[in-house]
């Protein structure tokens, strides 16, 4: 059987989402790697115990669940307590987007699209890519995007924007890029063309994949997790 990964990115509010439900729809095996994120800390899971019996019961929400936010500004005033966060979640997290990468490997799936919000900030999961994607627009319409969806001030935008390594430069790190700049129609016709490209190819990676999953640990994580408790 043959396998190989593709690493799927973008910027906040560059219309990922968009993509990525058009390759669900042409039944793509897609893991998304902030959903298990948030997954892994819900209650009653083996990280939300750790978290709550380290950071105390003031992370809580009414619900039970986490306070993102809440703990998103404890872990960035104590870089020692961010670490401690990582300890907890990152072999959770690692642990669920293998499992899943197995369960299509199994099934015979020729490749798996991961979909990490900060691939090409982590270079170390990048590499072992054999496709990466990133999904751009241009500066202009990206913040007038995130100023229309989060109901944001034009400087709360540009201030979240800049907090992110900018599109530009994540476009020149990328195999294949799909600028959404314009309407979905023509983002959907890119989405198709590179899922022909990827349904053509034969590479096999997976023996990469073992050796990467190996050798890149956990630390190349931290940025994804990051990005969860404060987006």
């Amino acid at each position: 059987s043959t396998m190989f990964l593709v690493g799927l990115s973008g910027g906040i509010a560059s219309g990922k989402s968009t993509v990525v439900a058009v390759l669900r729809e042409l039944g793509c095996a897609v893991i998304d790697a902030d959903v298990i994120a948030r997954e892994v800390v819900q209650p009653h899971l083996k990280a939300y115990q750790q978290i709550v019996h380290y950071f105390g019961t003031e992370i809580l929400l009414e619900s039970g669940e986490i306070n993102r936010e809440a703990l998103g500004n404890i872990i960035f005033s104590h870089p020692e307590k961010r670490q401690l966060l990582n300890a907890i979640t990152h072999p959770e997290i690692q642990k669920e987007m293998l499992k899943q990468v197995l369960k299509y490997f199994v099934l015979g799936y020729r490749y798996v699209i991961l979909d990490i919000p900060l691939l090409f900030e982590t270079n170390r999961l990048a590499r072992f890519m054999k496709h990466t994607v990133l999904v751009y627009c241009d500066p202009q319409t990206q913040l007038a995007r995130l100023m229309k969806r989060n109901g944001l001030s034009q400087a709360e935008a540009e201030a979240r924007v800049a907090s992110q390594l900018p599109l530009d430069e994540k476009r020149k790190l990328a195999s294949h890029v799909i600028d959404n700049s314009g309407d979905r129609e023509s983002t959907r016709r890119q989405v198709l063309r590179l899922h022909a490209r990827l349904e053509d190819s034969l590479d096999f990676l997976w023996a990469r994949l073992a050796v990467g999953a190996a050798a890149a640990g956990l630390g190349g994580l931290v940025y994804l997790l990051l990005q969860h408790f404060i987006s």
